[in-house]
């Protein structure tokens, strides 16, 4: 293990990040909040914790490997999500304690938009402001974007890259570089943070809060800067708007840079993972539609169709904005949203949950199991398209899953250890794992009434699955450390 390149690698991201925490500094001397000082005081702290971990080790040069990666990735988001809490615990308008700054900070960091606060609508800007752009860094992921500049600071990201891209082909790469790669997914990010930003404005938002819901639509995140989230609205368009978004986040990102590369959309109809991610949304937005006509009547079919749509694009795809008490839904309608939340978006989106390209290849194994039943001795490769998927990647697939199912239920016994019931505690687990954010039972409108143990064994669910479970598990092997 390379300690010194990893600590070098720490420090620089540090001071990296320190300088988010400058712009809800303007936007607190524009709209004369007075509540700049806490941010000025965490880019303090965090710049000067990064200098000191960079400056003993800044001339090291030395080669970072895989493990170091992992390494560098899990100990980054651990520090960063502590590190982003420091406004959000200085400030006097939210009087957080050390618990509930770390569980919102990382709940923004990594998407999940599960939150502890109330009162939104009478916080300072500034604030509303940072915990959306938590969100939007943490999106697409902010290594990928240090890969992008690492390199001109004599830092190799390759590593990194590997270690932080979900999904099981991660290591396709758009461009032959991985610094390209790197820039290309920020593009066609920020590309369509600016295009949704805009139709919210359209739609009737002003621009602060459409720029903030721009910031958790794409990077499906959930957070809002109204306690009644997207309803505060109450505007079809802006519901209409946040679906088609929230859609296209929750594809893989690889596909929009193909198209916007070759300006064709045949790359979309030609990916099997997309097919069957736009296949899952629409039945289960029919489902969903349908139990609510059964259960309303056709009084007011359009808002039932609207409701209905919104809340199962924004679960299905892990976003989180609500638009009605989906928890207080008929029958199973609410557990139905709650476990398409596992099956999430694709691999390279913004979306968490398990992703769609794991459920089809486990869907995929289990069709060849069923037919070596009837031809044992057949060969029948598991195929995505034309191309045969590799056993190891299969395999891969299998134990992922395995490790989930172990994690979760540890998790939910854990949870409920702490004197939750068994339907908070199942959905706070998936809210977490699954980087969701909104549950049912008690935790249906924040995980603010949740006692601090509760929200730690939440704040590592987030990581978990912010990471991929790997990423963190790989840590506590053996074989990681063993040199």
């Amino acid at each position: 293990m390379n300690w010194t390149v990893v600590q070098r690698i720490l420090g620089l991201l540090l001071m990296l990040f320190s300088l988010t925490m400058l712009p809800p500094v303007l936007f607190s001397l524009y709209y004369q909040d007075n509540s700049w000082l806490p941010f000025v005081e965490g880019f303090g702290i965090t710049f000067a914790a990064g200098f000191l971990c960079w400056l003993p080790v800044n001339r090291v040069r030395k080669e970072l490997r895989l493990r170091d990666g992992f390494l560098v990735v899990a100990a980054f988001w651990t520090v960063l999500g502590t590190a982003g809490a420091a406004p959000l615990y200085f400030a006097d308008a939210l009087s957080l304690t050390v618990t509930d700054a770390v569980f919102e900070s990382m709940s923004g960091l990594t998407t999940t938009g599960a939150t502890v606060l109330t009162g939104l609508d009478e916080l300072p800007v500034s604030i509303l402001y940072y915990r959306q752009q938590l969100q939007w860094l943490g999106g697409m992921g902010i290594i990928v974007l240090a890969v992008a500049v690492l390199p001109m600071l004599g830092v190799g990201g390759m590593q990194l890259y590997r270690a932080e891209t979900p999904g099981p082909v991660k290591d396709t790469k758009l461009t032959p570089r991985i610094t390209e790669t790197a820039k290309a997914l920020w593009y066609v990010y920020l590309a369509f943070t600016i295009t949704c930003m805009i139709g919210y404005r359209i739609a009737g938002m002003g621009w602060f809060d459409a720029l903030c819901h721009a910031f958790s639509t794409v990077a499906i995140g959930g957070f809002s800067t109204h306690d009644a989230s997207i309803a505060y609205f109450d505007s079809a368009t802006v519901d209409f708007v946040a679906v088609i978004f929230m859609f296209i986040a929750g594809i893989n990102f690889s596909l929009h840079f193909f198209a916007w590369r070759y300006v064709s959309i045949k790359h979309y109809l030609q990916d099997q993972e997309f097919r069957a991610y736009a296949f899952i949304l629409m039945v289960l937005s029919a489902l969903v539609i349908g139990s609510l006509f059964a259960y309303r009547g056709f009084d007011d079919p359009f808002q039932t169709f609207r409701h209905g749509l919104f809340q199962a694009v924004s679960i299905g795809t892990t976003t989180g904005f609500t638009t009605d008490n989906f928890a207080a839904w008929p029958a199973a309608v609410p557990v139905l949203l709650i476990f398409a939340s596992f099956i999430g978006g694709s691999a390279g989106s913004t979306a968490g949950g398990i992703k769609v390209i794991r459920w089809l290849l486990v869907y995929k194994q289990g069709v060849r199991e069923i037919v070596r039943l009837v031809h044992p001795s057949a060969e029948i490769p598991v195929k995505l398209g034309s191309k045969a998927v590799p056993s190891r990647v299969v395999e891969a697939v299998w134990g992922f899953f395995s490790v989930y199912i172990i994690v979760f239920g540890v998790m939910l016994i854990a949870m409920m250890a702490t004197g939750l019931d068994q339907v908070t505690a199942f959905s706070a687990v998936a809210a977490s794992l699954n980087n969701l954010g909104p549950g049912l039972g008690d935790v249906a409108s924040g995980f603010m009434t949740l006692s601090d143990p509760a929200k730690w064994i939440a704040v590592a669910g987030m990581l978990l699955g912010r990471l991929e479970i790997f990423t963190l598990l790989v840590l506590i092997t053996p074989t990681f450390w063993r040199t």
